[in-house]
């Protein structure tokens, strides 16, 4: 009985999110497989609740969650406003705001760190604000369970501390080593840059543009309506509330929460210029070179490559709590983000059987 209750609310939710989903029955067969996809990750039991949106050319094709936000209240996800972690997938929505300032003349990436972090102490090396983009900086990562933080920091600086006496790992430019800890030098940069706190520029420069009202902070102190609750898994496979986490130690590159509906925004507002310029759109989707001529597979806050022989640029995230696989082919004008509520979810390739399914839907109509 409980299990037909449940149906027939996540039944009504999907009605009600009608008008977000166009052109459904052109990709009816494609829905119905996907389905079939994402419950079978449901079945796992290796996630309580996700959220997935696919977009092309515009209109929101599919949107649809699965299972629960929440437990213990049996609160399903509600698609397109269930709130989650969103982890690294905070880096793209960072690097945004810096295309931003690039393109009011604000902020030049070329220039050393530095020139906008007065703070942050001279390296060995100089060091340029698109070196620590693009991870080839020589910033370090997280050590042992950093990752774990669970203290409040007041301020982008002093997120700083955590890492700021370290040596730099390379000489900038030699390497890539993906770090988290650069996008907290990033958003010191952006701090710098537009002479104001990093979070008011983000609502400034990106989530009111684009119109994402429901990505913010994910504060713990703060009521956000419709945030999911957080889980992880045991020794035993049991489900268990994830660790408490305080991110405030790395908004910009793990600490937003956000929505599928406000990820696709995001998505088209970075599928061709207009929020940001040609130029600076280039700028974040092209991957940098390295001192020896080797390119990396990243740019300026997005893991660019191929899939399939097709051209594609996004990120993933992983958090406590939370993992996100958010995706854009900008030559099929396709989106695709997945949300969830479980530090151990694993997609595996599902989400790539699920754009191929769209795309053959989409050229057979």
């Amino acid at each position: 009985m409980k299990r037909n209750l449940i149906f027939l609310l996540l039944a009504a939710i999907l009605y009600s999110c009608g008008e977000k989903q166009e052109d459904a029955s052109k990709y009816q067969s494609a829905i119905i497989e996907s389905r079939h996809l994402m419950d079978s990750l449901l079945a796992t039991g290796m996630t309580p609740g996700m959220d997935i949106a696919v977009a092309i050319k515009g209109k929101t094709v599919w949107l649809e969650g699965f299972g629960f936000a929440d437990l213990e209240h049996e609160v399903v996800i509600i698609p397109g406003e269930t709130r989650f972690r969103i982890g690294s997938v905070s880096k793209p929505i960072t690097a945004a705001a810096m295309g931003r300032l690039m393109d009011q003349g604000k902020m030049d990436v070329d220039r050393e760190v530095q020139e906008y972090v007065p703070y942050f102490p001279e390296k060995k090396f100089p060091l340029t604000v698109r070196q620590v983009a693009g991870h080839i900086g020589g910033i370090r990562h997280y050590h042992n369970l950093e990752f774990m933080m669970a203290k409040h920091f007041s301020t982008v600086e002093e997120g700083i501390g955590i890492f700021r006496d370290d040596p730099l790992l390379f000489e900038p430019g030699t390497a890539f080593s993906y770090s988290s800890y650069g996008y907290n030098l990033v958003s010191a940069a952006i701090e710098g840059a537009a002479g104001k706190e990093f979070l008011s520029v983000m609502q400034k420069e990106v989530f009111d543009p684009i119109g994402m009202k429901s990505t913010c902070a994910d504060k713990n102190d703060s009521i956000i309506l419709h945030r999911a609750s957080f889980y992880a898994h045991n020794d035993s496979d049991q489900v268990i509330n994830a660790p408490y986490v305080d991110n405030s130690y790395k908004w910009a590159g793990g600490g937003f929460i956000s929505t599928t509906s406000d990820l696709v925004k995001f998505g088209q507002a970075h599928l061709k210029p207009g929020y940001l310029s040609e130029e600076s759109l280039m700028e974040l989707i092209t991957p940098q070179v390295l001192a020896n001529g080797d390119t990396t597979n990243y740019g300026m806050g997005w893991f660019v490559g191929e899939t399939n022989g097709r051209y594609r640029y996004g990120h993933g995230g992983g958090s406590i709590g939370g993992i996100t696989d958010f995706v854009i082919f900008p030559e099929e004008e396709l989106i695709i983000v997945v949300l969830s509520n479980s530090s151990d979810t694993r997609y595996g390739n599902v989400v790539g059987r699920i754009v191929e399914l769209f795309l053959q839907a989409d050229q057979d109509n």
